[in-house]
């Protein structure tokens, strides 16, 4: 993998997790790719609009961050897999899963899918 496109996604990763957590509509509609999906907790499926429109109602938990990231890189495609941690309003810890598909297009990386699970 490439350093910058290492340090790039790692970039891109952080603010994903910082924009569900401020509810930042802004950098996604900046960043998915118009074909973008996103597999819910509960197994459904949404698409670009579905996705921005639930990114603008505020997430519900706090101090939501990510562990154990791991960014595979396949040429213009990438793979980013990691844990979220956070605290659920009761004040219990929460914790998740979720894997991001990136493709690099019109020279620059934008996320196409997202699949996220909770615990």
């Amino acid at each position: 993998m490439a350093a910058n496109d290492h340090e790039v996604l790692h970039a891109l990763n952080a603010n994903y997790v910082r924009s569900v957590a401020e509810s930042d509509v802004r950098w996604f509609d900046e960043n998915l790719s118009r074909d973008f999906l996103n597999t819910n907790p509960d197994c459904t499926i949404i698409d670009r609009a579905g996705f921005l429109k639930r990114i603008s109602n505020p997430v519900g938990v706090t101090g939501l961050h990510p562990e154990d990231v791991n960014i595979r890189l396949f040429g213009d495609f990438a793979i980013i897999h990691a844990r979220t941690v956070y605290t659920k309003p009761d004040g219990s810890p929460g914790a998740g899963r979720y894997t991001d598909i990136w493709a690099r297009q019109g020279g620059r990386w934008l996320c196409v899918a997202a699949h996220v699970a909770r615990g």
